[in-house]
């Protein structure tokens, strides 16, 4: 129902594993099984790819990837391509399939396969939905429009389906991760940042005039008298919300985002919401206590919803009410929405198949259901233990790491170490899967659907309020292409469909894999100690647990890397975000610094071969470089700079590798180059 406001660090990246059944005995006189044969080249790496005409000092991207970057084409369906895209294909396909082979089974009433299979063709009925029109959602129009006072819309704000100005979502406490705590969030913004409403740039106020006309068109296709007005009101209200939000860079600062409050404090220091109709809807309405997020914007949004009048308030929950549904509306409704938010604002050409998007809808309400049936087919055991052989390795080389670190004192390193030690690494799947059983699904009823997955997921959420924290709870699908970083459990998770070839390969070389699921699964490991992974203590409380000194050191050399990435042009007037992008940055300059020293661990002294006239070494860093190779339309780029706080691909590639000796050393790069940074201006913190 409302979105969780958990802190979780990502890529966009002890396990559970199920009873194995007993080997068979080999028998003597079989042939002996076929070695595995490796996906991606002779040895893991796509030969082909990349362009040996330029230097690796002067573009590491370009001389890994730059052929297949000059060549290849964005599909039309996609505002971006690469690795991460293709895995997302390949589930997608897997995901239909068995959602096929559900349908196909005449499953029993409330069974798994009845859920997964009619949910999915609940969507994929357009003929049905284009009989109902707006009929799903006509009883919450009418609600909006019986709205008289702003207690009434305080209501609203609160309720499943609505959009608020507010959010709310349950979490471990920030504090005392044992128990959950409830957070209060800014929210309320159609556009995907506050800058898209501020900026004085070029692009950005045309968005700002096609949403514009979007808005209108909305309101014209669910029969809205005087549109255009009302698009300028609700235009107006939500910059009025950008206007006293936070930026993105200052919500990442974990310590300015915990502000516990008592609902009396937060009535005192918010006034002008009808807070308690809010609680009374959202089902927390007896709680009296809460943690509010950007502080000054909670409160001066309050301000903002006082000063707007209830029929500006009823337009705007009137449009979100028709643009949120839109997907789920017949067709004249979901082109219009795909034509914004998809060719505007992600230049994207074409909208995806309806199946693609069917799975993807499937996937996100009823994830561990699919994933149940997913594992069983396609994540084989030896992934799971040679992952766990990794994730052991990158650990062991970052406690070596520790020791060895020459800004950071005996008592910090101690806390850094204890922390290390009781990291959970959780890989393929969860070890108790969600129980959907009191989830109604129908087969004729789409928005029905989402709506129900949404309040049952609410209140799952809701009824553990006063219990222990789930610590078994994963908050990613195992289809997902990801991997994420929790503080408050302080664990890494890796679902099962990203271990998969150019991230990991059984069959594949060492080197190869240390540097693309090693360097993701380092990349993890290092969010624990990013600039606002470092602020939670082993367990999991946001404790400040650094002296002075070595937090000071650490600022310093973080400042270093935030003006290197600050120095980079996305497009042109658009200059990568060091500061936000900061957290994302030192995990992959961590990760791969650990992934590089587990290899060289892992080859126990011995020199790595050459393959393919490719050192150990070389062929680390080209792994690297190809599983971030990624094609991006410039609106989409602009979107990720303005409201991402990952550095696109192609800066992630090359940001981190000017900073590692060993890939000067690797690729003999020279001064004179452009990625060429001197030894004293190469940051190390991990």
């Amino acid at each position: 129902m409302k979105k969780s406001l958990l802190l979780i660090v990502a890529l966009a990246l002890s396990s559970g594993c199920a009873k194995q059944e007993p080997k068979p005995v080999a028998d003597a006189n079989a042939d002996a099984p076929a070695a595995p044969k490796v996906e991606l080249g002779e040895f893991g790496l796509d030969l082909t790819a990349g362009n040996p005409q330029i230097k690796p000092g002067d573009d590491f991207f370009a001389f890994a990837s730059g052929k297949w970057y000059d060549t290849f084409e964005i599909p039309p369906d996609r505002s971006s391509y690469g690795p991460f895209h293709k895995l997302n294909d390949l589930a997608e396909e897997r995901v239909k399939k068995l959602i096929e082979q559900a349908a196909q089974a005449n499953p029993a009433a409330g069974t798994p396969e009845q859920k997964v299979g009619d949910y999915f063709a609940s969507y994929m009925d357009e003929a049905g939905i284009e009989a109902r029109g707006l009929q799903p959602i006509e009883a919450d129009l009418a609600r909006i429009q019986a709205a008289k006072t702003k207690k009434d819309i305080a209501t609203l704000f609160g309720l499943p389906g609505f959009m608020s100005a507010f959010g709310v979502g349950i979490s471990p406490d920030s504090k005392n991760p044992s128990r959950y705590s409830i957070d209060i969030g800014q929210s309320g913004l159609g556009l995907p940042d506050r800058d898209y409403y501020l900026k004085d740039d070029a692009k950005l106020k045309e968005h700002r005039a096609k949403y514009l006309a979007f808005i209108e068109q909305m309101l014209t296709l669910g029969g809205v008298q005087d549109a255009a007005k009302k698009a300028r009101g609700i235009m107006e209200f939500e910059t009025a919300l950008a206007k006293v939000q936070w930026p993105l860079e200052k919500r990442r600062d974990a310590e300015a985002t915990y502000n516990p409050r008592t609902k009396a404090q937060l009535l005192a220091y918010a006034p002008g919401f009808e807070w308690q109709a809010f609680f009374d809807a959202s089902d927390v309405g007896a709680r009296e206590n809460f943690v509010l997020g950007p502080l000054t914007a909670i409160r001066d949004s309050a301000k903002v919803v006082d000063k707007t009048s209830v029929d500006t308030l009823k337009d705007y929950l009137t449009f979100h009410m028709l643009r949120t549904n839109s997907p789920f509306l017949p067709k004249r409704f979901d082109q219009a929405n795909f034509a914004f938010y998809g060719q505007q604002l992600r230049g994207q050409p074409q909208q995806r198949e309806r199946w693609k998007r069917g799975v993807a809808i499937t996937s996100d309400a009823l994830g561990e259901l699919v994933g149940q049936v997913y594992v069983k087919e396609y994540f084989p055991p030896d992934s799971k233990a040679k992952m766990e052989v990794l994730v052991a390795n990158l650990r062991a080389a970052l406690k070596e790491r520790l020791a060895t670190l020459s800004w950071m004192s005996p008592e910090t390193r101690q806390r850094a170490e204890e922390k290390l030690d009781t990291f959970v690494a959780k890989i393929g799947y969860p070890d108790k899967w969600k129980d959907y059983s009191a989830l109604e699904v129908k087969r004729d009823d789409v928005i029905g659907n989402v709506r129900r997955a949404s309040i049952w997921d609410w209140h799952r959420q809701v009824a553990r309020l006063d219990r222990p924290v789930d610590r078994d709870e994963w908050f990613m699908n195992v289809t997902d292409i990801n991997a994420y970083y929790n503080p408050l459990n302080n664990e890494i998770v890796f679902p099962a469909a990203i271990l998969q070839p150019p991230f990991f390969d059984p069959a594949a070389d060492d080197a190869v894999n240390y540097g693309g699921i090693g360097a993701v699964i380092g990349h993890e490991i290092g969010h624990g100690f990013d600039d606002q992974g470092r602020k939670y203590a082993p367990d999991g409380s946001l404790t400040d647990w650094w002296t002075k000194a070595d937090a000071e050191a650490f600022g310093a050399k973080t400042k270093v890397l935030v003006e290197q990435y600050s120095g980079f042009d996305a497009l042109p007037g658009l200059k990568v975000n060091g500061a936000t992008s900061l957290g994302e940055n030192i995990g992959d300059l961590g990760g791969l610094n650990m992934a590089y020293e587990a290899y060289h661990n892992s080859l126990q002294g011995k020199q790595a071969p050459v393959l393919g006239g490719l050192t150990g070494d070389q062929r680390f860093f080209l792994s690297w470089a190809q599983v971030w190779r990624t094609k991006i339309r410039d609106e989409a780029l602009r979107a990720q700079v303005l409201s991402d706080p990952h550095a696109p691909p192609y800066f992630r590639v090359n940001g981190a590798v000017r900073n590692m000796d060993e890939w000067y050393a690797a690729f003999d790069v020279k001064p004179g180059e452009k990625l060429f940074l001197a030894p004293e201006q190469r940051v190390k913190i991990w």
